[in-house]
């Protein structure tokens, strides 16, 4: 590989590394994230200009961090328009740059709390006065390191699309005056409940593509992983951030047992369970452990992490332990009532009491509005009906669930269990 592409690939990997933390210490110097992603992405173009010819230096993110606060003293202290806070603000900083140069050498690393820094760029990206779509994608883009080119591939959106989101989203949090801090112990519950249901939403797409013709996209997956990880260990006492990193753990060590050679989904009942990464499963299990030990063992996320647990501890479809399944899916519909959660529950019984049990909880949520265009409910009843041997209505079933689902491989699949009901 030429030495330029090589130096490029490097610099790639820096940035996806290091711009986390550089967005975070800058949005805390500047107070701003629109601005400190700009001042961020100013340094990178500078590395992309300096680095092939002067080399990597032994500290590159401390080398983009120093490249960054003097663009960003510039910054403040050119635009007029700023009052005398923020040029207070420029005046700190090159004080601290000069503390910095006077007690360290030039590239050392100027920490100044990441683990901080992070914490307040979660919280900021995840604040509720964002969309659901706008937060996913503004974490994406300063927290995942991601282009928007790569999240909209990821979420099948036109590019122009997930710009104005993440723009939009700058803007919004600027014209509402959100604080860059972790929020007082009041409203931590309900901010860290709102950065849970992001990386979540994160997951499951990468999980279960919602569209497309992937089954999954691994890279939403890791990316969540990653981030959940990182949360976790910036809130060691908040027991259902280790549910839901156990959940995603546990989720995420069947992924290579999820799809065969051509990409096509393979059922859990299907997998070869030797393809489970144990290694998954056994990170998830200890942050289960620990949710458990810090009172969070009826957490949503917590529960769910239970009920994968059951999977990931049965050596054979077999040996799953379908009445605990059943009890924890009753826990989780008393602690947040869905027909979802309903649904996945009917599934539970008919493993535990027989299919006929399950087909009950379906039929009474086959008049439920809030599922009328959901795949699952017609495809969960199919296999139900199939189980029972009224192979007619199943195949009916099969086939208006793949009429219901965008995921092309998902759809083959149903058309495919139609097809095996009308053969009989």
């Amino acid at each position: 590989m030429p030495l330029e592409a090589q130096t490029r690939r490097t610099i790639d990997a820096v940035w996806r590394i290091e711009s986390p933390r550089l967005i975070a210490g800058l949005a805390r110097m500047v107070r701003d994230v629109g601005i400190a992603e700009e001042l961020a992405q100013d340094s990178l173009v500078t590395a992309l200009e300096r680095w092939p010819a002067a080399g990597i230096p032994d500290n590159p993110g401390a080398w983009l961090m120093a490249i960054a606060k003097r663009r960003a003293i510039d910054v403040l202290r050119r635009d007029k328009r700023l009052d005398r806070k923020h040029e207070e603000l420029a005046y700190e900083l090159e004080a601290r740059m000069e503390e910095q140069r006077a007690a360290t050498a030039p590239d050392a690393r100027d920490d100044d709390d990441v683990g901080d820094d992070l914490l307040r760029l979660i919280f900021t990206a995840c604040h509720p006065v964002l969309s659901s779509e706008a937060r996913v994608a503004l974490t994406l883009r300063l927290l995942g390191g991601l282009t928007t080119e790569e999240i909209a591939r990821a979420f099948l959106a036109p590019e122009p699309t997930v710009a104005q989101r993440i723009v939009r989203a700058k803007r919004a949090l600027a014209d509402a005056q959100v604080p860059f801090e972790v929020p007082r112990e009041r409203e931590l519950a309900s901010r860290l409940s709102s950065v849970l249901e992001v990386l979540y939403l994160i997951f499951n797409e990468g999980y279960s593509a919602t569209a497309g013709d992937d089954w999954m996209r691994p890279t939403l997956c890791e990316e969540a992983l990653r981030l959940g990880r990182i949360l976790a260990e910036l809130t060691p006492k908040e027991p259902e951030v280790h549910g839901l990193v156990a959940l995603m753990e546990i989720q995420a060590s069947r992924s290579k047992a999820r799809t065969d050679a051509s990409g096509a989904p393979v059922l859990l009942f299907d997998q070869s369970r030797a393809l489970w990464d144990r290694i998954l499963i056994g990170r998830g299990l200890a942050a289960l452990d620990r949710a458990e030990r810090l009172g969070g063992a009826q957490g949503p996320y917590a529960l769910q992490a239970g009920i994968a647990a059951c999977h990931a501890r049965a050596l054979t479809p077999a040996d799953t332990d379908w009445a605990r399944i059943v009890v924890l899916y009753g826990a989780l519909a008393h602690l947040a009532p869905s027909p979802i959660v309903e649904l996945n529950r009917a599934v539970a019984v008919s493993m535990a009491f027989g299919p006929a049990a399950g087909l009950a909880i379906v039929d009474a949520l086959v008049s439920d509005d809030a599922l009328a265009n959901y795949h699952l409910l017609p495809s969960v009843r199919g296999d139900l009906l199939a189980k029972l041997g009224r192979l007619a209505e199943a195949r009916a079933d099969f086939e208006r669930a793949a009429s219901l689902t965008r995921n092309t491989r998902e759809r083959h699949l149903l058309l495919e269990r139609a097809a095996g009901c009308a053969r009989g």
